[in-house]
């Protein structure tokens, strides 16, 4: 069962890379779009609280630390979708796990092994491979890297959630307080990114893409959860990464992203890098 979690998690999470894609096509406002999709993902959270009685202020700290980190990643992603393919954004998002590992190394002491150098290799390859040329514009630049800087907070994400919850954090509760910077912090963006592009911004498409992507949001969390109770993490969670690989093929097939030579190298680097990276 944990394999079919994983692959059910990593299906969900390119379905919600290609949801991303879709709404970011078109002048709308991204940050409502998050802040519909924190609404979701409270409701959900709340379904799994358990208690009351923790270290809350080791919760909230790292609540609000890691929540900032993953709502700043996202609307930073959309934002660059705007210009790049699908497959690009995802592809570099999910090899977050290159300063995962390496920030795990500096600041809770674990060790780096020869395969997972040689995988940071494949990711720092991969990563080239996507590299915009210079005859592609300023505007493709600056998505790049904007996703650069979306896939370094995506691990910012990641660092704090192990170190709060080696610190006292709840689990349940951190979820949560992420929730709420989606919700305020969406609101916020929005207001302060608001530009006359986003007066064009259907509100039932708004509405419709965010309640999407808010339950594809709250199926990942839930299939992952239930894919690590099943099985162990260094088997699941290279499987839920993979997901890049399937955006790509659906970006290709329902958007006509190109499929160049230098995009599979970087797809097969990025495959190498994860399952190195996943490596003990």
């Amino acid at each position: 069962m944990a394999i079919f979690w994983a692959l059910s998690c990593m299906i969900l999470a390119a379905l919600n890379d290609l949801v991303f894609k879709f709404y970011a096509r078109k002048p709308r406002s991204q940050g409502y779009f998050v802040s519909i999709v924190g609404g979701v993902w409270m409701i959900t959270g709340m379904c799994f609280v358990r208690q009351f009685d923790v270290n809350w202020q080791s919760t909230i700290l790292w609540g609000a630390i890691s929540g900032f980190f993953s709502v700043g990643g996202n609307l930073l992603m959309l934002d660059a979708m705007r210009s790049l393919d699908a497959g690009v954004c995802s592809t570099i998002y999910r090899l977050n796990l290159v300063p995962v590992t390496i920030g795990a190394a500096v600041l809770l002491g674990e060790n780096i092994s020869l395969q997972q150098y040689i995988g940071i290799s494949c990711a720092c390859g991969a990563v080239a491979a996507f590299l915009p040329r210079e005859r592609s514009g300023k505007i493709m630049q600056t998505a790049f890297v904007m996703m650069i800087i979306a896939s370094l907070m995506r691990a910012g994400m990641g660092l704090s959630y192990r170190y709060g919850f080696l610190h006292g954090a709840d689990e349940n509760w951190v979820v949560v307080v992420n929730s709420l910077f989606w919700i305020f912090g969406g609101l916020f963006y929005g207001k302060v990114r608001k530009t006359e592009n986003d007066n064009q911004t259907d509100i039932k498409k708004l509405w419709g893409y965010a309640l999407l992507s808010g339950v594809l949001v709250a199926g990942i969390v839930l299939t992952m959860a239930q894919s690590l109770v099943c099985g162990a993490a260094s088997v699941v969670l290279p499987i839920a990464q993979m997901s890049f690989l399937v955006t790509g093929i659906l970006g290709a097939i329902l958007l006509k992203e190109k499929i160049t030579f230098m995009r599979v190298i970087a797809l097969l680097l990025g495959v190498a890098a994860i399952l190195l990276l996943s490596i003990k």
